[in-house]
């Protein structure tokens, strides 16, 4: 068993905690994370079960949300052993969707041998049983399958994740720019075959990650062998060259992000503007770990970051 591996027991119990410090008591408009699937569109501010290819969905439709004004999408991936509800609830996602009045799809992984959900992302994360499933065409799928029953604005589609979400975030940026507008990598990381990412078009990157992470490490590692992945600050760098960024990056007033991180922790890098009026960034948590504890700044900062990003 690998360190990643041994880590992710703890990666859990951390996890069930701040998603339970996060929610209050239970809000109709989020619930649906099980239950029947739904036959037909969900109305604005529900929640429910929407089927697809044998492994159903939850989708968040805010309140405000009607049948004639396109609306971003955002797609919530999950960490190794996590599910998408747990993500929701961790990254503010669901309470952002409420405010920002954005459609929020929380899919969950197939279950591995030992019932662990996960994405097969890249070869260092995380289809540590080899299934090969074929997840990069279930999330097209998904997203193509909320564009034709909803108002789906699609020069505002996003996908965000957490850890292994992340791995698969920045691999549906590689293999499909046509659907996807912007990604936010969580601790996760780049294939460490770069030229295996041919993005159809510019795709704005932003990766969030402690320089503590012990997990999915800062600087690159390995998940066992032929497991390897590179480290945020190459992640953004092989962005940076798909993108076609000519500029140095440049550095943003510090950013108060973690909340046992006492201070403003986080430095901005960004580098753009780059080909197609996209941009790459790098987010990077001083002291901070592979499940940092977010200061209620963090969800905001989150969506307008990735509102900010048309086509």
């Amino acid at each position: 068993m690998t360190r990643f591996r041994r880590a992710v027991g703890a990666w859990v119990a951390a996890m069930t905690l701040l998603v339970l410090a996060a929610c209050g008591p239970a809000d109709p408009t989020t619930a649906g994370a099980t239950g029947p699937l739904a036959t037909g569109p969900l109305p604005a501010g529900t929640s429910g079960q929407v089927p697809l290819d044998g492994r159903p969905f939850a989708l968040t439709v805010p309140a405000g949300y009607d049948a004639g004004t396109p609306v971003p999408l955002v797609v919530g991936l999950h960490g190794y052993t996590s599910s998408g509800a747990e993500l929701a609830s961790y990254l503010g996602l669901t309470a952002q969707s409420q405010d920002r009045g954005f459609l929020l799809a929380t899919p969950d992984g197939t279950p591995d041998a030992d019932g662990k959900p996960f994405w097969n992302a890249t070869t260092a994360c995380c289809d540590f049983h080899d299934t090969g499933v074929d997840d990069s065409a279930y999330l097209a799928h998904l997203i193509t399958t909320v564009e034709a029953q909803y108002a789906v604005d699609p020069a505002r589609v996003y996908v965000v994740g957490h850890s292994n979400g992340g791995f698969m975030a920045l691999r549906m940026a590689c293999e499909h720019a046509d659907l996807v507008t912007a990604v936010v990598s969580v601790a996760g990381e780049m294939t460490d075959d770069v030229s295996s990412c041919t993005p159809a078009r510019p795709v704005s990157v932003l990766q969030v990650q402690g320089d503590a992470d012990e997990t999915i490490r800062y600087r690159g590692g390995s998940n066992g062998p032929g497991r390897r992945y590179p480290g945020a600050e190459q992640t953004v760098a092989d962005w940076a060259g798909l993108d076609g960024c000519a500029a140095a990056p440049q550095e943003g007033p510090a950013l108060d992000l973690e909340d046992t991180v006492s201070g403003a922790e986080t430095t901005p890098l960004t580098w753009s503007p780059c080909e197609a009026g996209t941009e790459v960034a790098l987010w990077t948590i001083a002291g901070g770990r592979h499940v940092p504890a977010w200061s209620p700044t963090f969800g905001p900062a989150l969506a307008d970051w990735l509102l900010a990003h048309a086509r």
